[in-house]
This record gives C-alpha cells, structure tokens and sequence, in this order.
C-alpha cells in the first residue's frame, strides 16, 4: 500500500468515527468529539512507534501530519510525547476505547463478520508498520510493540463481537434508540480486570483486594463462568435468602438463621477458588460484609511448627480476613495428622473460636477433595455446626471443557483450525472417560493450551519466508495433536 492510500485510510476510519457519533454512537468515558479521540489515539500509537527509537525525524513527522491532517513540527511532537508520557498500554487503551465504538457499529449496521472494524485493526497495523520502516527498518523492539497492541487488540475485537453475537444481543436489539444502554448492558458482561494481589511475607496469604463492580456486574460474571450448574443455583438460593432476610429486618420481622460459613468441595480445576473471589465481592454489595476482601490460606499460612505459635499464626490471617472471606484450600489437611503431635488442631480451634466470637465480621470458606472434605467435617464436632453450607463443584463435562479451551485461545487471539478442534473435543472426552487421579478439569486446559503454544512456537519457528499476523494466530492441528498430559 502506497504511503498516500494508507494515510487516506487513516482519516477514513476517523471520518466513520463521525459517522457513527451523527448516529448516536459515540466513544465512552470522554468528552471529545469521536473523530477527534480516533485522532488522538491514532496520534499517541504513531508518536510511540515512532519515537521507540528515541528520536522523530522529519519523515515520520511528516507521515503522521498526512495520516492526521495536521501541521505539527518536530518541536512541537516532542513536546507532546514528554507531557503524555506515552507507553505500549496507554496507546493500547486509547485504541481499545474507540475499537468498541467499530465493534458496535458492525452488529449495528449488519455486519456480523466485523468488517468495519477489521478495517480499523488492520489501518493500524499497518500505519505502524509503515511508520516503523521509514528509519531504514523495524527494529526488533519496535515490531514487537507493534504485535503487543495488535495482539490485544484483535483479541478484544473477537471477544466484542462474540458478545454482540449471543444471544443478549436479541434482547439488547429491542430498544435500539438507547445506544449508551446498550453499551451499559454490554459492558456488564465484558472480561473484567484481574484482581489486585498483596501477599503477606509473613503468612503466605493472598489478599484479593476489591474493584469496584455493582451487583448486578458480579452476578453476571458468576454465572457467565463456564459449567457450575449446580453451583450457580445454590448460590443464587443463598444470596435470594440474604435478600429476603434483609428485607424482614428493614420491617422489623424475626431474622432468619442464616449460616454464611460454607465448604466448597471438588477436585482440582473446577472453579472452587474463582467462585470464592466473585462471593466475597457479592458479599459486600448485600451489605454483609464491610470490605468483601479475600484471603486466601492453605496449612502453611496458618500452622506452624513449634508449640503456643500456631494459634498466634492462625489469629494474624484471621486478623486480616476481617470484614471478608477467609478461604482455606485443602482444608483437610489441618486434621489429616490429627493424633500425631501435629498442630493442625490447633488452628482448626483457633479458628472455630473466632468464627464464633466474630460471626458477624467475617466468612470462612473451607476447600478441598470431596471424600477428604467429609472426613474435615467429622474430625471436630464444632466444624460440622460452623460449616452448614455445603457445595459440590462436578468434574466438567468435554463439551465445557472446549468451551473453557475456545475461552482461552480468544484470550491469546488464537483461532484453531476445524480440525484441531475436533482433535482437542475428542481429547478431553477421552481425558473425562479415563478417571485419571491427575485429571485436574480447567487446569488440564491451561496446560494443554500451554504445550500447544509451544508446538505453535516450533512450527512457526520452522517456516520459511515472512511471519504473517494469521501464522501467528493460527492453531493446527500438528500443534495438538501430539500434546499428552499426565
């Protein structure tokens, strides 16, 4: 593509920036006119390609005043970069920000492939390609911060039509003159940020700090996980009995009893950890907790090996669990050595003591096998009073297991071939038929994702001639079919 054409381009996708903003469709979370915040991210990913080798020359800044219609010096763009600081992020999330804006118009305006908006991926692409050969040739740093944004980009770009394509977007489709309602009601359902972690050096404890979500965003995300049918509607009859028992005390009914303690039990992999981070926040939002914070534990965060310092070990993660969830995985294993001088019991004590005395402040989750989770409960008869919510996380099923499989490869904006689809369903229905004791459900996904990436590296390694961006987000089948698991 001649330099003229692609600077043309450029302004085009800003010009139906325009267009869909005359529609009422506009960019959220600014104020700006939407071709004018197209420009800026434009202006802030070509400042960055351009400048990642630590100087603009004049042929750079006079191919960014043509994408742009512009007449900036180099003074005057250096000056812009210093002020903003631009990074490989900041000039991600200003691009992301207007991709949502193309990716809307493509459901919108009929375009369910999403040719509106892969004319604005590919416009970027190759601007900053272009951009990064005017000093003689992309440096290794350069493409690779090039492949970083687009990366992300296109993998945001499946994701966002993915959704339009679901069915809530027949739903979504009956008040089509509420634009900003529709990107509300959508942006409930979007991939969320991960969770902020702070480990204790002390303990070892994980504290999942909280961001902010509504209600309605965190029972969404609950029961957009994949599988946990079961799971799903013993919460929900749980957090429905929190409703109707803050409703009875608001008019001066008799309270309902109500335990909040609960075990999870299920074999690795099945989501027990994941469900415990959405409770804790869903928590909070009901009132019931003040922080809706969670700590997560195992035996070595609370026991200790010498005589009088365990229950002090297990009071300091109690401490910081107040006004959360503390969340204890392999619970079991603090009565497993019971009888054998082993300090276990000793936190299990403490713990029941302080559940006791600090019902109200905060929740203890208990997690672990099935079989070795009964025997947790039989070991103390306080345990069995204290933990009076039971759930049972279930093994996935193959065809959840590929859904979990399809999830991650959007992630990594890979797209697998028809036949290595088939070849990865058939793998997992023989891993579930097996009863393999190592079969770990969703983690056996990752790892499987994980060893066919590095296939995919080799085979892409081996070729010949230029990478392209389809080679690199391509899955065959040689890049599973030889992929064994424990």
């Amino acid at each position: 593509m001649a330099i003229s054409d692609l600077q043309l381009a450029v302004r085009y996708t800003c010009e139906l920036c325009g267009k869909y903003e005359h529609k009422g469709r506009k960019v959220k979370n600014t104020s700006m006119a939407a071709r004018d915040f197209a420009r800026l991210a434009y202006l802030k990913y070509l400042l960055f390609v351009a400048d990642s080798n630590g100087s603009l020359n004049d042929a750079e800044t006079d191919f960014i005043n043509g994408c742009l219609g512009m007449n900036a010096n180099v003074s005057y763009l250096n000056r812009f970069i210093s002020e903003n600081k631009i990074t490989c992020k900041s000039a991600g999330d200003t691009f992301e920000t207007v991709l949502e804006l193309f990716t809307d118009a493509d459901m919108l305006e009929g375009e369910p492939t999403g040719s509106i908006s892969l004319l604005f991926i590919e416009t970027i692409n190759s601007a900053g390609l272009m951009l990064s050969s005017m000093d003689g040739g992309a440096d290794a740093a350069q493409t690779a911060a090039i492949a970083q944004i687009m990366v992300r980009l296109r993998s945001k770009r499946i994701l966002n039509l993915r959704f339009w394509q679901s069915p809530l977007k027949n739903r979504m489709a009956k008040v089509p003159d509420d634009f900003s309602a529709r990107n509300r009601e959508a942006e409930n359902i979007r991939e969320k940020k991960p969770d902020s972690r702070d480990i204790d050096a002390d303990t070892g404890t994980v504290e999942i700090l909280e961001i902010p979500e509504t209600l309605e965003e965190l029972m969404e995300r609950l029961h957009s996980l994949t599988g946990l049918k079961r799971v799903k509607e013993e919460l929900d009859t749980l957090i429905n009995l929190i409703k109707v028992r803050k409703l009875r005390a608001e008019r001066g009914l008799p309270e309902l009893p109500l335990s909040l303690h609960m075990v999870f039990s299920g074999n690795p992999g099945t989501g027990k950890t994941t469900v415990a981070r959405l409770l804790a926040k869903i928590y909070s939002k009901l009132g019931i907790l003040r922080k809706g914070h969670l700590v997560e534990t195992d035996r070595a965060g609370l026991v200790s090996g010498y005589i009088g310092q365990t229950a002090i070990k297990t009071g300091k993660v109690i401490e910081k669990a107040m006004g959360g969830v503390l969340f204890i995985d392999e619970a079991y294993t603090l009565t497993s050595q019971a009888g054998s001088n082993d300090f276990g019991m000793e936190a299990v004590n403490t713990l029941l003591k302080e559940m006791e005395d600090h019902r109200d402040d905060f929740i203890v989750i208990a997690a672990g096998y099935p079989e070795e989770m009964e025997q947790f409960l039989e070991s103390n008869p306080g345990l069995h009073s204290r933990f009076r919510t039971k759930i049972l996380f279930e093994d996935y099923e193959p065809l959840e297991l590929m859904e979990i499989f399809k999830s991650m490869c959007s992630k990594y904006a890979l797209v697998p071939s028809i036949e290595a689809e088939k070849h990865v369903l058939e793998f997992f229905r023989k891993r579930c038929d097996e009863e393999n004791e190592n079969f770990a459900n969703a983690r056996d996904v990752r790892n499987f994702v994980d060893s066919a990436l590095s296939n995919q590296a080799n085979r892409i390694a081996a070729a010949e001639g230029s990478i392209s961006d389809e080679m690199l987000t391509s899955l065959e089948l040689s890049d599973v079919e030889n992929v064994t698991l424990n």
